[in-house]
């Protein structure tokens, strides 16, 4: 390769070349095989060029009323938006104001529609699976995994002063493997991207959309549940949530297997987080549901909202909301053992936890009406979830989400409902 670039040079200096582009490629590539090619100049921050290598939405929203109207049964405003959630995010400049949608996927995405007359039954094409072993080597580097969670939070917490270009055989094998070197890893490798500025002129990097964030969901599953055994009993457990609206058989696993898992780890975040982690690692399913953790409504963020996709509406699956709050075996004033001696619903009756689950309910309340109206739900279940310390789960359905769903205006804070607790 290097000889290849030595020629190239050569061949612009005098030869009958007059200028090269070369795309497709990134520094992590370029390092080392083009040290005889130093003529170059890297573009791909610039501003005017950010949507040179993606789609944007007019450009697809164009391809899908042209395949519409060929026929099909499905509407092209929902392919959109489905299109959107899943392919969409993309920014290669921090100064780019429109993100762009990944071409590899949305090409493999109209093929199905063209071919198919419906979306493709994954989401994700795989071609892009060879993303798994970049993360997989991410994850195995010192607090690597550490940063896939850091992404995962979704509010933009993870920043670098600069993006580090030097990715030479050298460099991979003996710099400082920080945060800055692996964000900007897994940057040019196409699962994070620029989100604009931070504090003190920091980038601010997330991952793009929801495909990405399948990526990172599977590998920290697979981390954190290794064994086979486990994976099945855990897909059975949602399937009941799916199906049933049941979280019991989902905590009742997380609390015998996942908790111990989670809390031996060495991070910084027993507390809601560690929950909703949890239940975002086990519950995701881009075959069924758009899965988002901290979905944005028009009052909050919504701690994991598990929406139905458009073309799956056939199925029985069930649109979900679960909102989690964590209290502090300290906090509660019982032991460890005491905690996993006494039912769920006599935790339920504790005034801490009681007070937990009100406030939690009262927020999935107001979520679940945002989440009715902007996506037309008619049967949304909504469940109010509380970690007590990494011993127990306990919940509690908020069924007004469902039941009296309004579609105009605001839900009352005067409606009252009743409640069960598990």
């Amino acid at each position: 390769m290097k000889t290849v670039f030595k020629s190239v040079k050569a061949a612009a200096g005098g030869m009958g070349l007059d200028r090269v582009f070369i795309t497709g490629v990134s520094p992590v590539v370029l390092s080392d095989m083009t040290s005889g090619y130093n003529v170059g100049e890297d573009i791909f921050l610039l501003p005017q060029f950010n949507d040179l290598c993606g789609f944007n939405e007019g450009e697809v929203a164009a391809v899908l009323n042209q395949l519409a109207a060929e026929g099909g049964d499905w509407s092209a405003d929902q392919a959109l938006a489905t299109m959107r959630t899943f392919y969409n995010g993309y920014r290669f400049s921090e100064e780019a104001e429109e993100s762009l949608y990944n071409p590899t996927l949305s090409l493999y995405f109209f093929k199905a529609l063209a071919t198919q007359g419906q979306y493709p039954r994954r989401l994700l094409d795989e071609n892009l699976a060879m993303d798994r072993n970049k993360l997989i080597y991410i994850a195995s580097l010192p607090h690597g995994e550490e940063l896939l969670i850091e992404a995962l939070r979704g509010d933009d917490r993870v920043l670098v002063p600069e993006l580090v270009q030097r990715f030479g055989v050298a460099d991979v094998l003996a710099a400082v493997k920080d945060q800055p070197f692996m964000a900007s890893l897994l940057y040019f490798f196409g699962i994070l991207t620029l989100a604009g500025e931070g504090e003190l002129a920091k980038l601010i990097l997330r991952i793009p959309n929801l495909v990405a964030r399948g990526l990172y969901v599977e590998r920290l599953r697979e981390r954190w549940l290794p064994a086979t055994d486990a994976r099945a009993a855990s897909r059975a457990a949602a399937e009941r949530l799916y199906l049933d609206a049941d979280p019991a058989p989902l905590c009742a696993l997380i609390e015998e297997s996942y908790f111990a898992v989670l809390s031996n780890r060495d991070y910084r975040w027993t507390n809601e987080l560690l929950v909703k982690f949890a239940f975002l690692t086990l519950l995701f399913d881009d075959r069924l549901y758009m899965a988002v953790s901290e979905l944005e409504t028009a009052r909050g963020y919504a701690d994991l909202a598990l929406i139905v996709r458009p073309d799956m509406r056939r199925f029985q699956a069930l649109d979900l909301l679960l909102e989690f709050k964590y209290l502090s075996l300290k906090e509660l004033g019982l032991s460890g053992e005491q905690v996993r001696g006494e039912s769920s619903a006599a935790l339920a009756q504790r005034p801490a936890v009681a007070a937990k689950l009100d406030e939690a309910e009262a927020q999935a309340r107001d979520y679940g009406g945002n989440l009715i109206r902007r996506h037309g739900l008619t049967d949304l279940r909504a469940f109010a979830v509380v970690a007590l310390g990494v011993e127990r789960l306990v919940f509690r359905s908020v069924s007004d989400c469902h039941v009296r769903p309004n579609l105009t205006e605001p839900q009352s804070s005067e409606h009252k409902t009743g409640s069960t607790a598990g």
